[in-house]
């Protein structure tokens, strides 16, 4: 038998077009009004009661005709269930124009009654169906989920038709943002909205984006951060204060950054650093525990499995191997296999992706033999140890009290004792010898400690670390230490490798303010917040401040791979035309 030949896009559109006039015709509205619904498709699988008249409504995701009886699938947001349509029950014209008129990806609204099939699963059986909005885009052919980044990103509704996980992120990511409000609400603290536009961007260090205000005729900038008008607001009086909403960066686009990001910045008048870091642990361990089921986390290795499956088909190039007719066989099993996993891997499966490929690549070295030097044998064998890592399951631990350690310590603890002591040229060598390579000598001290605790210290952090008492010279926000004047009472949060939070005992001396904001700005004094400072010469309280990105945040407790994955409309460049 044939295969049925294949239809191209226009003839698949024109198909659906002719659809939508038939309905037209026979007077029906293909595109659908008001439906009450008693029940959510995905509410009612979960929670199931046999027996009942239930009003459903939802998008056609799949269907199974069998004569004159076809079961399909109904779904949205929360989920999906089946449905059981009889020609006997509806009548011959209206299952025809099921069968017929009605595609995969229309939405439809059902009357029916909840039952069980003989297979146990938990369905409806239609009475009536009414057309709701007709589909004129099929949904992709081999439905199985959109693994396409490009159409995953700017086609995000694909994602989330055909994406279970991708779903269950962005339910989870609402109603987490809900009960963050709910968990400062329930501490007496206040939200607030400030200016999304500011004519001096302040509260951090970063490029802003630009805009113009015609009415004002003055240049203005998308806020880089909130954290200068928030204080504003304890000069006012207000003594618990925060604000959950959009900063705006023109800074790099990677993994772990978006110029577009959602955070949380808190103030509590009379608190410190300390106590803010109280609260931010307390207030995510409350979220592990609601939506992650506790304080072991699943830690996402993706990112770190998907490398080495992009390695793998240049090895031989790249390392110089001669293979045998054996080696080649199996290094084109390597080859295939690598594809095939690159196409499915995810969150879920990574761990048994990285032991597939260890296993094929034990084949493959062992094939290959007394062929390969010492070089090759000590490349393969450090691959097959890193993959043999990656094949274990790796968790973070959020179980409390999470460890607290300054700054200088965990410095000196990844390089040596004497690091603080060393020269500009003796550092960088230092460095470089423990692999890190993006240091230069003209770099100030405290850049080079700074670039030596990125590489060896925040990104070998996966449980939770409080880094305390950081140099002065990378918060200027902040208070200074009593007791060494060299650092600043602040701590920064580390989870899974990245800064979640910042928490400062926040700087409220007008006189030191200036001076710090005028070290910060160099020459461009007009960065300097005039109106800022002066709010804080009528006098602004004691308190801690804490910052949480909300994306990263997100990411580590959902396991998601990349910052976008988390945020519904990542910005992305323009198609070309």
């Amino acid at each position: 038998m044939q295969p049925a030949p294949e239809h191209t896009e226009s003839e698949l559109l024109q198909f659906r077009r002719n659809k939508l006039e038939e309905l037209q015709k026979r007077g029906i509205a293909a595109f659908g009004g008001k439906f009450e619904v008693t029940h959510n498709p995905g509410t009612l699988k979960a929670n199931f009661t046999e027996g009942l008249d239930v009003r459903v409504a939802g998008r056609i995701l799949s269907r199974r005709q069998m004569g004159k009886a076809t079961f399909f699938d109904v779904g949205d947001i929360t989920g999906r269930i089946q449905c059981y349509l009889s020609k006997n029950d509806v009548g011959e014209e209206a299952y025809d124009l099921f069968i017929h008129q009605i595609d995969i990806g229309d939405f439809v609204a059902i009357e029916g009654l909840s039952f069980v099939t003989k297979k146990g699963e938990n369905s409806i059986h239609v009475k009536t169906l009414t057309p709701m909005s007709k589909a004129l885009r099929p949904l992709p052919d081999k439905w199985h989920g959109v693994t396409d980044r490009e159409i995953k990103y700017r086609q995000r509704y694909l994602d989330l038709i055909s994406n279970d996980r991708s779903r269950e992120i962005f339910v989870t990511r609402s109603k987490m943002v809900a009960e963050i409000r709910s968990f400062l609400n329930g501490r007496d603290f206040l939200e607030v909205e400030t200016p999304m536009m500011q004519d001096v961007p302040g509260g951090a260090a970063a490029r802003p984006f630009e805009t113009y205000f015609n009415a004002l005729d003055q240049k203005m900038y998308l806020r880089i951060a909130p954290e200068l008008y928030l204080k504003r607001l304890l000069v006012g009086g207000f003594t618990k204060v925060y604000e959950l909403n959009r900063n705006f960066r023109n800074e790099g686009v990677s993994r772990r950054h978006n110029p577009e990001f959602t955070m949380l910045e808190a103030y509590w008048a009379y608190s410190d650093f300390e106590q803010m870091a109280d609260l931010v642990e307390s207030l995510v361990c409350h979220l592990a525990e609601k939506f992650c089921g506790g304080l072991r986390i699943k830690r996402n290795r993706v990112t770190e499995v998907r490398a080495i499956l992009f390695m793998i088909p240049r090895l031989c190039q790249e390392h110089n191997l001669t293979l045998t007719p054996e080696a080649n066989t199996e290094f084109q099993a390597v080859i295939a296999m690598a594809h095939k996993a690159l196409n499915e891997l995810d969150h879920d499966n990574a761990n048994t992706v990285a032991q597939t490929a260890k296993e094929e690549m034990t084949r493959f070295v062992s094939a290959c033999g007394d062929s390969l030097n010492e070089g090759q044998k000590g490349f393969f064998a450090g691959m097959l140890a890193k993959l043999e890592e990656l094949s274990a399951e790796a968790f973070i631990d959020l179980s409390r009290p999470w460890k607290r350690t300054p700054y200088r310590d965990l410095v000196k603890g990844a390089t040596r004792e004497d690091w603080f002591s060393l020269s500009k040229e003796a550092k960088v060598e230092l460095a470089q010898s423990l692999g890190v390579h993006e240091i230069h000598a003209g770099d100030e001290h405290y850049e080079l400690d700074q670039k030596v605790f990125e590489k060896l210290v925040e990104e070998k952090s996966f449980n939770p670390l409080f880094v305390t008492h950081v140099p002065k010279e990378l918060v200027p926000l902040a208070k200074q230490n009593t007791t060494d004047d060299s650092v600043v009472d602040v701590y920064e949060l580390v989870i899974n490798g990245q800064e979640i939070s910042p928490g400062y005992s926040e700087l409220n001396d007008p006189i030191v303010q200036r001076e710090r904001l005028e070290h910060q700005a160099g020459e461009e004094v007009q960065k300097i917040d005039e109106e800022f400072i002066l709010a804080l010469e009528h006098g602004m309280p004691p308190a801690g401040g804490i910052g949480i990105g909300i994306d990263r945040l997100i990411m580590m407790l959902t396991g998601a791979e990349s910052i976008r994955d988390v945020v519904l409309f990542p910005q992305l460049k323009r198609k070309a035309d």
